[in-house]
Protein backbone atom coordinates (compact mmCIF):
# COMPACT_ATOMS: atom_id res chain seq x y z
CA UNK A 1 0.00 0.00 0.00
CA UNK A 2 3.22 2.17 0.41
CA UNK A 3 4.63 1.72 -2.69
CA UNK A 4 0.96 2.20 -4.09
CA UNK A 5 0.70 5.71 -2.31
CA UNK A 6 3.95 6.41 -3.95
CA UNK A 7 3.00 5.64 -7.38
CA UNK A 8 -0.08 7.48 -7.34
CA UNK A 9 0.90 11.14 -5.53
CA UNK A 10 3.96 10.69 -8.94
CA UNK A 11 1.16 10.07 -11.14
CA UNK A 12 0.00 13.25 -13.48
CA UNK A 13 -3.70 11.50 -12.93
CA UNK A 14 -3.47 11.98 -9.36
CA UNK A 15 -1.02 14.67 -8.33
CA UNK A 16 -2.76 17.46 -9.86
CA UNK A 17 -5.97 17.01 -7.85
CA UNK A 18 -4.24 16.14 -5.09
CA UNK A 19 -3.02 19.16 -4.51
CA UNK A 20 -5.57 21.46 -5.64
CA UNK A 21 -7.64 19.73 -3.08
CA UNK A 22 -4.70 20.53 -0.64
CA UNK A 23 -4.05 23.70 -0.99
CA UNK A 24 -7.82 24.22 -1.26
CA UNK A 25 -8.23 22.89 2.06
CA UNK A 26 -5.41 24.47 3.74
CA UNK A 27 -6.54 27.88 2.46
CA UNK A 28 -10.08 27.13 4.21
CA UNK A 29 -8.48 26.69 7.35
CA UNK A 30 -6.01 29.25 7.40
CA UNK A 31 -8.89 31.74 6.84
CA UNK A 32 -11.23 30.17 8.97
CA UNK A 33 -8.45 29.79 11.86
CA UNK A 34 -7.07 33.12 11.53
CA UNK A 35 -11.26 34.22 12.35
CA UNK A 36 -11.66 32.43 15.47
CA UNK A 37 -8.70 33.84 16.68
CA UNK A 38 -9.56 37.16 15.53
CA UNK A 39 -13.12 36.97 17.53
CA UNK A 40 -11.37 34.87 20.52
CA UNK A 41 -8.63 36.86 21.39
CA UNK A 42 -10.87 40.61 20.52
CA UNK A 43 -8.34 41.69 17.04
CA UNK A 44 -11.54 43.19 15.93
CA UNK A 45 -14.85 44.87 17.19
CA UNK A 46 -17.86 41.88 17.95
CA UNK A 47 -20.81 44.19 17.93
CA UNK A 48 -21.72 42.96 21.66
CA UNK A 49 -22.10 39.62 20.19
CA UNK A 50 -20.71 36.80 22.45
CA UNK A 51 -17.41 34.90 21.37
CA UNK A 52 -19.57 31.51 21.58
CA UNK A 53 -22.19 32.98 19.39
CA UNK A 54 -19.96 34.50 16.99
CA UNK A 55 -17.44 31.11 16.53
CA UNK A 56 -20.66 29.13 15.79
CA UNK A 57 -22.37 31.65 13.72
CA UNK A 58 -19.28 31.53 11.31
CA UNK A 59 -19.45 27.80 11.49
CA UNK A 60 -22.92 27.45 10.32
CA UNK A 61 -22.22 30.26 7.64
CA UNK A 62 -19.20 28.20 6.15
CA UNK A 63 -21.32 25.17 5.66
CA UNK A 64 -24.55 26.78 4.86
CA UNK A 65 -23.78 27.03 0.99
CA UNK A 66 -23.83 22.94 1.06
CA UNK A 67 -27.00 22.74 1.63
CA UNK A 68 -28.18 25.69 -0.69
CA UNK A 69 -25.53 24.88 -3.82
CA UNK A 70 -24.55 21.57 -3.86
CA UNK A 71 -27.29 19.84 -5.67
CA UNK A 72 -26.81 22.22 -8.52
CA UNK A 73 -23.08 21.73 -8.20
CA UNK A 74 -23.19 17.88 -8.67
CA UNK A 75 -25.19 18.33 -11.59
CA UNK A 76 -22.63 20.85 -13.16
CA UNK A 77 -20.30 18.74 -12.17
CA UNK A 78 -21.96 16.05 -14.25
CA UNK A 79 -22.79 17.96 -17.30
CA UNK A 80 -19.02 19.61 -18.30
CA UNK A 81 -15.46 19.08 -17.66
CA UNK A 82 -14.61 18.98 -14.23
CA UNK A 83 -11.01 19.95 -14.75
CA UNK A 84 -12.40 23.18 -15.90
CA UNK A 85 -14.88 23.91 -13.60
CA UNK A 86 -12.47 23.19 -10.91
CA UNK A 87 -9.84 26.01 -12.64
CA UNK A 88 -12.72 28.45 -12.76
CA UNK A 89 -13.57 27.87 -9.00
CA UNK A 90 -9.62 28.42 -7.87
CA UNK A 91 -9.94 31.66 -9.78
CA UNK A 92 -13.14 32.42 -8.14
CA UNK A 93 -11.04 31.62 -4.49
CA UNK A 94 -8.58 34.29 -5.37
CA UNK A 95 -11.18 37.39 -6.06
CA UNK A 96 -12.79 35.77 -2.64
CA UNK A 97 -9.35 36.17 -0.56
CA UNK A 98 -9.04 39.70 -1.83
CA UNK A 99 -12.80 40.71 -0.09
CA UNK A 100 -11.57 39.18 3.04
CA UNK A 101 -8.45 40.73 2.76
CA UNK A 102 -10.73 44.45 2.91
CA UNK A 103 -12.43 43.02 5.50
CA UNK A 104 -9.46 42.20 7.52
CA UNK A 105 -7.78 45.69 6.96
CA UNK A 106 -10.93 47.36 7.49
CA UNK A 107 -11.96 45.58 10.59
CA UNK A 108 -15.40 45.03 9.38
CA UNK A 109 -16.98 42.30 11.47
CA UNK A 110 -19.68 41.37 7.90
CA UNK A 111 -17.13 41.61 5.13
CA UNK A 112 -14.84 38.73 6.65
CA UNK A 113 -18.48 37.35 7.17
CA UNK A 114 -19.48 37.09 4.03
CA UNK A 115 -16.14 36.10 2.40
CA UNK A 116 -16.27 33.25 4.40
CA UNK A 117 -19.73 32.57 3.45
CA UNK A 118 -18.26 32.66 -0.42
CA UNK A 119 -15.50 30.41 0.34
CA UNK A 120 -18.03 27.78 1.71
CA UNK A 121 -20.03 28.23 -1.85
CA UNK A 122 -16.97 27.71 -3.88
CA UNK A 123 -15.95 24.67 -1.31
CA UNK A 124 -19.89 23.74 -2.13
CA UNK A 125 -19.33 23.75 -5.91
CA UNK A 126 -15.74 21.97 -5.57
CA UNK A 127 -17.04 19.09 -3.71
CA UNK A 128 -19.01 17.01 -5.83
CA UNK A 129 -16.28 17.16 -8.69
CA UNK A 130 -13.25 15.88 -6.76
CA UNK A 131 -15.23 12.84 -5.27
CA UNK A 132 -16.62 12.20 -8.55
CA UNK A 133 -13.11 12.48 -10.38
CA UNK A 134 -11.47 10.15 -8.00
CA UNK A 135 -13.40 7.12 -9.01
CA UNK A 136 -12.38 8.08 -13.12
CA UNK A 137 -8.75 8.36 -12.08
CA UNK A 138 -8.38 5.91 -10.18
CA UNK A 139 -9.02 2.20 -10.74
CA UNK A 140 -11.58 0.38 -8.25
CA UNK A 141 -8.23 -1.62 -6.38
CA UNK A 142 -6.85 1.98 -5.69
CA UNK A 143 -9.91 3.42 -4.36
CA UNK A 144 -8.74 3.23 -0.90
CA UNK A 145 -5.31 4.23 -1.36
CA UNK A 146 -6.58 7.22 -2.93
CA UNK A 147 -9.23 8.39 -0.33
CA UNK A 148 -7.15 7.39 2.11
CA UNK A 149 -4.60 10.31 0.61
CA UNK A 150 -7.20 12.16 0.14
CA UNK A 151 -8.20 12.23 3.92
CA UNK A 152 -4.56 12.19 4.72
CA UNK A 153 -4.04 15.20 2.57
CA UNK A 154 -6.80 16.93 3.61
CA UNK A 155 -6.30 16.63 7.35
CA UNK A 156 -2.50 17.41 7.24
CA UNK A 157 -3.76 20.58 5.01
CA UNK A 158 -6.65 21.57 8.00
CA UNK A 159 -4.13 21.09 10.57
CA UNK A 160 -1.23 23.16 8.68
CA UNK A 161 -3.77 25.63 7.88
CA UNK A 162 -5.57 26.31 11.44
CA UNK A 163 -1.79 26.26 12.91
CA UNK A 164 -0.50 28.90 10.39
CA UNK A 165 -3.57 30.95 10.55
CA UNK A 166 -2.84 30.97 14.30
CA UNK A 167 0.62 31.61 13.92
CA UNK A 168 0.22 34.39 11.82
CA UNK A 169 -2.46 36.21 13.59
CA UNK A 170 -0.25 35.52 16.90
CA UNK A 171 2.82 36.93 15.77
CA UNK A 172 1.04 39.77 13.51
CA UNK A 173 0.19 41.61 16.90
CA UNK A 174 -2.34 43.26 14.82
CA UNK A 175 -0.96 44.10 11.69
CA UNK A 176 -3.58 42.39 9.25
CA UNK A 177 -1.24 42.88 5.82
CA UNK A 178 0.11 39.42 7.18
CA UNK A 179 -2.88 37.34 7.02
CA UNK A 180 -3.95 39.09 3.58
CA UNK A 181 -0.81 38.30 1.91
CA UNK A 182 -0.94 34.50 3.13
CA UNK A 183 -4.68 33.67 1.73
CA UNK A 184 -4.18 35.23 -1.23
CA UNK A 185 -0.87 33.93 -1.94
CA UNK A 186 -2.27 30.37 -0.86
CA UNK A 187 -5.17 30.71 -3.67
CA UNK A 188 -3.08 31.62 -6.37
CA UNK A 189 -0.96 28.65 -5.61
CA UNK A 190 -4.18 26.60 -5.57
CA UNK A 191 -4.99 27.87 -9.06
CA UNK A 192 -1.92 27.29 -10.77
CA UNK A 193 -1.55 23.43 -9.48
CA UNK A 194 -5.55 23.44 -10.79
CA UNK A 195 -4.35 24.64 -14.47
CA UNK A 196 -2.50 20.96 -14.49
CA UNK A 197 -5.39 18.68 -14.05
CA UNK A 198 -6.12 16.48 -17.06
CA UNK A 199 -8.84 17.16 -19.10
CA UNK A 200 -11.97 14.62 -17.68
CA UNK A 201 -14.52 13.05 -19.92
CA UNK A 202 -18.24 14.73 -19.17
CA UNK A 203 -20.27 11.76 -17.29
CA UNK A 204 -23.49 12.78 -19.23
CA UNK A 205 -23.95 15.48 -21.49
CA UNK A 206 -27.42 15.59 -22.49
CA UNK A 207 -27.95 16.55 -18.82
CA UNK A 208 -30.22 19.88 -18.22
CA UNK A 209 -29.13 21.40 -15.14
CA UNK A 210 -31.49 23.14 -12.91
CA UNK A 211 -30.83 26.35 -11.29
CA UNK A 212 -33.88 25.93 -8.62
CA UNK A 213 -31.55 24.86 -6.20
CA UNK A 214 -34.13 23.82 -3.35
CA UNK A 215 -35.70 21.69 -6.23
CA UNK A 216 -32.51 20.32 -7.17
CA UNK A 217 -31.33 19.88 -3.92
CA UNK A 218 -34.54 17.43 -3.02
CA UNK A 219 -34.11 15.43 -5.87
CA UNK A 220 -30.82 15.30 -4.76
CA UNK A 221 -32.25 13.81 -1.53
CA UNK A 222 -34.49 11.64 -3.54
CA UNK A 223 -32.05 9.99 -5.74
CA UNK A 224 -30.08 9.49 -2.31
CA UNK A 225 -33.32 7.93 -0.86
CA UNK A 226 -33.55 5.34 -3.59
CA UNK A 227 -30.45 3.92 -3.06
CA UNK A 228 -31.20 2.69 0.64
CA UNK A 229 -27.09 1.13 1.07
CA UNK A 230 -25.96 4.77 0.05
CA UNK A 231 -28.34 6.81 1.49
CA UNK A 232 -27.50 5.20 4.98
CA UNK A 233 -23.50 5.95 3.96
CA UNK A 234 -24.09 9.35 3.31
CA UNK A 235 -26.05 9.54 6.79
CA UNK A 236 -22.75 7.96 8.35
CA UNK A 237 -20.62 10.40 6.57
CA UNK A 238 -22.47 13.17 7.73
CA UNK A 239 -22.93 11.99 11.54
CA UNK A 240 -19.12 12.29 11.74
CA UNK A 241 -19.08 15.88 10.09
CA UNK A 242 -21.96 16.44 12.80
CA UNK A 243 -19.72 15.30 15.36
CA UNK A 244 -16.13 16.84 14.09
CA UNK A 245 -17.98 20.47 13.80
CA UNK A 246 -19.40 20.19 17.53
CA UNK A 247 -15.62 19.78 18.70
CA UNK A 248 -13.05 21.28 16.48
CA UNK A 249 -15.06 24.55 16.68
CA UNK A 250 -15.06 24.65 20.39
CA UNK A 251 -11.29 24.15 20.38
CA UNK A 252 -10.31 27.67 20.43
CA UNK A 253 -12.67 28.79 23.20
CA UNK A 254 -11.73 25.35 24.98
CA UNK A 255 -7.94 26.03 24.91
CA UNK A 256 -8.88 29.40 26.26
CA UNK A 257 -11.42 28.41 28.94
CA UNK A 258 -10.06 25.24 30.26
CA UNK A 259 -6.46 24.89 29.35
CA UNK A 260 -5.58 28.70 30.01
CA UNK A 261 -3.54 28.36 26.54
CA UNK A 262 -2.77 31.49 23.89
CA UNK A 263 -3.05 30.94 20.75
CA UNK A 264 -0.79 29.25 19.65
CA UNK A 265 -1.77 26.27 22.15
CA UNK A 266 -4.96 26.81 20.96
CA UNK A 267 -3.01 25.37 16.99
CA UNK A 268 -1.38 22.78 18.72
CA UNK A 269 -4.78 21.15 20.43
CA UNK A 270 -5.18 21.29 16.65
CA UNK A 271 -2.20 19.88 15.86
CA UNK A 272 -3.01 17.13 18.23
CA UNK A 273 -6.38 16.20 16.70
CA UNK A 274 -4.93 16.34 12.82
CA UNK A 275 -2.05 13.81 13.57
CA UNK A 276 -4.84 11.50 14.78
CA UNK A 277 -7.04 11.84 11.91
CA UNK A 278 -3.53 11.29 9.52
CA UNK A 279 -2.56 8.35 11.80
CA UNK A 280 -6.46 6.99 11.67
CA UNK A 281 -6.36 7.27 8.01
CA UNK A 282 -2.96 5.97 6.97
CA UNK A 283 -3.89 2.65 9.55
CA UNK A 284 -6.71 2.26 7.77
CA UNK A 285 -5.26 1.98 4.79
CA UNK A 286 -2.65 -0.29 5.43
CA UNK A 287 -5.38 -2.32 7.81
CA UNK A 288 -8.05 -2.59 5.19
CA UNK A 289 -5.93 -3.83 2.29
CA UNK A 290 -6.67 -3.10 -1.14
CA UNK A 291 -10.97 -4.10 -0.31
CA UNK A 292 -13.92 -1.44 -0.11
CA UNK A 293 -15.68 -2.31 3.43
CA UNK A 294 -16.46 -1.30 6.63
CA UNK A 295 -14.90 -4.12 8.42
CA UNK A 296 -12.95 -0.54 10.66
CA UNK A 297 -15.66 1.63 10.45
CA UNK A 298 -17.29 0.05 14.07
CA UNK A 299 -13.70 0.87 15.86
CA UNK A 300 -13.73 4.19 14.78
CA UNK A 301 -17.20 4.63 15.73
CA UNK A 302 -16.56 3.00 19.46
CA UNK A 303 -13.59 5.59 19.79
CA UNK A 304 -15.96 8.64 18.96
CA UNK A 305 -17.36 7.70 21.78
CA UNK A 306 -14.99 6.89 24.20
CA UNK A 307 -12.58 9.83 24.12
CA UNK A 308 -15.09 11.87 23.40
CA UNK A 309 -15.85 11.35 27.56
CA UNK A 310 -11.84 10.91 27.75
CA UNK A 311 -11.52 14.61 26.96
CA UNK A 312 -14.65 15.64 28.99
CA UNK A 313 -13.16 14.02 32.52
CA UNK A 314 -9.64 15.20 31.45
CA UNK A 315 -10.84 18.89 30.82
CA UNK A 316 -12.93 18.42 34.55
CA UNK A 317 -9.38 17.62 36.11
CA UNK A 318 -7.96 20.89 35.09
CA UNK A 319 -7.87 23.45 37.02
CA UNK A 320 -8.69 26.86 37.20
CA UNK A 321 -5.97 29.16 36.25
CA UNK A 322 -5.47 33.25 36.46
CA UNK A 323 -3.08 35.52 35.10
CA UNK A 324 -1.56 35.59 31.39
CA UNK A 325 -2.72 32.60 29.13
CA UNK A 326 0.29 29.45 29.13
CA UNK A 327 2.39 29.60 25.94
CA UNK A 328 2.94 26.69 24.42
CA UNK A 329 6.46 25.66 26.53
CA UNK A 330 4.34 26.78 29.76
CA UNK A 331 1.43 24.48 28.79
CA UNK A 332 3.42 21.33 28.62
CA UNK A 333 4.93 21.73 32.40
CA UNK A 334 1.75 21.61 33.89
CA UNK A 335 0.86 18.36 35.22
CA UNK A 336 -0.41 15.44 33.65
CA UNK A 337 -3.94 16.49 33.26
CA UNK A 338 -3.18 18.46 30.53
CA UNK A 339 -1.10 15.68 28.68
CA UNK A 340 -4.53 13.48 29.16
CA UNK A 341 -6.23 16.09 26.92
CA UNK A 342 -3.69 15.94 24.48
CA UNK A 343 -3.78 12.42 24.27
CA UNK A 344 -7.79 12.18 24.16
CA UNK A 345 -8.04 14.85 21.33
CA UNK A 346 -5.66 12.57 19.74
CA UNK A 347 -7.14 9.29 19.72
CA UNK A 348 -10.37 11.42 18.56
CA UNK A 349 -8.56 11.79 15.45
CA UNK A 350 -7.61 8.65 14.98
CA UNK A 351 -11.27 7.17 15.66
CA UNK A 352 -12.57 9.86 12.79
CA UNK A 353 -9.56 7.96 10.31
CA UNK A 354 -10.84 5.12 11.23
CA UNK A 355 -14.83 6.03 11.02
CA UNK A 356 -14.81 8.18 7.52
CA UNK A 357 -11.89 6.67 5.38
CA UNK A 358 -13.95 3.20 4.38
CA UNK A 359 -17.67 5.34 4.45
CA UNK A 360 -16.08 7.60 1.52
CA UNK A 361 -14.83 4.49 -0.69
CA UNK A 362 -17.51 2.57 -0.30
CA UNK A 363 -20.08 5.98 -1.28
CA UNK A 364 -17.54 6.18 -4.28
CA UNK A 365 -17.52 2.39 -5.19
CA UNK A 366 -21.30 1.24 -5.14
CA UNK A 367 -22.55 4.54 -6.80
CA UNK A 368 -24.18 4.33 -10.31
CA UNK A 369 -20.79 5.86 -12.12
CA UNK A 370 -23.60 7.78 -14.47
CA UNK A 371 -25.08 9.51 -10.99
CA UNK A 372 -21.57 9.39 -9.01
CA UNK A 373 -21.41 13.90 -9.00
CA UNK A 374 -25.15 13.88 -8.05
CA UNK A 375 -24.48 11.53 -5.37
CA UNK A 376 -21.55 13.67 -4.00
CA UNK A 377 -23.70 16.36 -3.81
CA UNK A 378 -26.32 14.86 -1.75
CA UNK A 379 -23.38 13.59 0.23
CA UNK A 380 -22.71 17.65 0.75
CA UNK A 381 -26.38 18.46 1.28
CA UNK A 382 -26.73 15.97 4.29
CA UNK A 383 -23.18 17.26 5.82
CA UNK A 384 -24.62 20.56 5.50
CA UNK A 385 -27.48 19.66 7.16
CA UNK A 386 -25.81 18.06 9.68
CA UNK A 387 -23.34 20.78 10.19
CA UNK A 388 -25.61 23.62 10.41
CA UNK A 389 -27.47 21.28 13.07
CA UNK A 390 -24.12 21.03 14.81
CA UNK A 391 -23.64 24.93 14.90
CA UNK A 392 -27.56 25.48 15.92
CA UNK A 393 -26.86 22.23 18.57
CA UNK A 394 -23.74 24.32 19.74
CA UNK A 395 -25.56 27.43 20.33
CA UNK A 396 -28.58 26.10 22.47
CA UNK A 397 -26.02 24.22 24.82
CA UNK A 398 -23.77 26.66 25.20
CA UNK A 399 -25.04 29.72 24.55
CA UNK A 400 -29.19 29.13 25.02
CA UNK A 401 -28.88 26.58 27.96
CA UNK A 402 -25.54 28.07 29.53
CA UNK A 403 -24.34 24.72 29.79
CA UNK A 404 -19.80 24.72 29.80
CA UNK A 405 -18.44 22.46 26.76
CA UNK A 406 -18.12 19.78 29.08
CA UNK A 407 -21.78 18.82 28.65
CA UNK A 408 -21.50 19.42 24.99
CA UNK A 409 -18.95 16.59 24.49
CA UNK A 410 -20.63 14.10 26.33
CA UNK A 411 -23.96 14.58 24.85
CA UNK A 412 -22.22 14.35 21.70
CA UNK A 413 -20.73 11.39 22.47
CA UNK A 414 -23.93 9.95 23.81
CA UNK A 415 -25.89 10.97 20.66
CA UNK A 416 -23.30 8.87 17.97
CA UNK A 417 -23.48 5.56 20.56
CA UNK A 418 -26.98 5.71 19.31
CA UNK A 419 -26.63 6.82 15.84
CA UNK A 420 -23.27 4.95 15.23
CA UNK A 421 -24.51 1.70 16.35
CA UNK A 422 -28.32 2.19 14.34
CA UNK A 423 -26.58 3.23 11.06
CA UNK A 424 -23.84 0.18 11.22
CA UNK A 425 -25.87 -2.43 11.68
CA UNK A 426 -28.50 -1.32 8.82
CA UNK A 427 -25.37 -1.36 6.32
CA UNK A 428 -23.87 -4.51 7.78
CA UNK A 429 -27.36 -6.30 7.00
CA UNK A 430 -28.05 -4.46 3.30
CA UNK A 431 -24.72 -5.69 2.33
CA UNK A 432 -25.09 -9.41 4.01
CA UNK A 433 -28.22 -9.69 1.74
CA UNK A 434 -25.91 -8.57 -1.57
CA UNK A 435 -23.80 -10.95 -1.05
Amino acid sequence: MATESKQLLRSRRFLPMFLTQFFGAFNDNVYKYALLMVFTYGWITLNGMEISTLNNLAALLFILPFFIFSATAGQLADRYDRARLVQLLKLGEIFIMLLACLGFLLGNLWLLLLALFLMGTQSAFFGPIKYAMLPDILQESELMAGNALFQSGTSLAILLGMVLGGIVISLSAGNMWWICLTIVMVAIIGYLCSRMILQQPIADSTLKVNWNFFVTSWQMIRLSYGLPLIFLILLGNSWYWFYGAAFITQIPQMTQQYLHGNENVSSVVLTFFSIGVVMGSALCKKLSGQRVNIKLVPIGATGLVIFAFYLAWALSQLPVQQGDYFTISQIFQQGLHYYHVFIAVTLLGISGGFYIVPLYAMMQAKSPSHQRARIVAANNIFNAIFMVAAAIFCIIILSVLQLNLLYLFVMTGLFSAVITTILILKIRSILENLH
